[in-house]
């Protein structure tokens, strides 16, 4: 059995799933622990991989489109049709780097917000595969910091809540017409 919910890394005209944007309530609400991973799960993911595909992005968390499951997909490398995407359902972080690394990061819930933010540099994460057989991975870099800004999501938290540079943030946001007042600082 391969660990691919297998969908072509391509652009659809209308995706499976909607993502849901900065000030919707649907983004702030915990996700629930997925109880069996089965058929309906394995097509949620394969839905949220075309979404992520067709928005350009390189993360996607249940929650974003309105599934409040710990469901995540990833793909760092989406023009590689050879690099199998990450899946994990009900994620835990057991260990963090003292070391932390700054990235600039964006969201597909805040389209064209690009802004800098501090996370450890190191992540080890368990979780369960698309088959729901149990699996620990060490990340690091761009695939940690994508896994930390991803499991936030399941936590109702968005990356522009992690921000240090208020007016940085503050300008970035109303740039591109979305209201401050929905950043909630952790």
């Amino acid at each position: 059995m391969t660990a691919q919910v297998l969908v072509e890394k391509k652009k659809l005209e209308k995706p499976p799933l909607t993502i849901h944007t900065l000030g919707d309530r649907v983004l702030r609400q915990p996700a629930k622990r997925v109880k069996s991973v089965d058929a309906e799960i394995r097509q949620l993911v394969r839905d949220m991989l075309q979404t992520m595909y067709s928005a350009d992005g390189i993360g996607l968390a249940a929650p974003q489109v309105g599934v409040h499951k710990q469901v995540i997909v990833i793909d760092c490398e989406p023009d590689k049709p050879e690099a199998p995407p990450l899946v994990l359902i009900n994620p835990t972080i057991k260990s963090t780097s003292g070391d932390v690394s700054p990235f600039q990061e964006g969201c597909l819930s805040i389209p064209g917000v690009y802004l800098e933010v501090k996370r450890p540099a190191v992540v080890e994460v368990s979780y369960r595969d698309e088959y729901g057989r149990p699996q620990t991975l060490k990340a690091t870099d761009l695939l940690a910091t994508v896994i930390q800004h991803e499991m936030d999501h399941l936590n109702g938290v968005l990356f522009v809540d992690r921000v240090e540079n208020k007016l940085a943030l503050t300008e970035e946001l109303v740039k591109h017409k979305f209201s401050p007042k929905a950043v909630k600082a952790v």
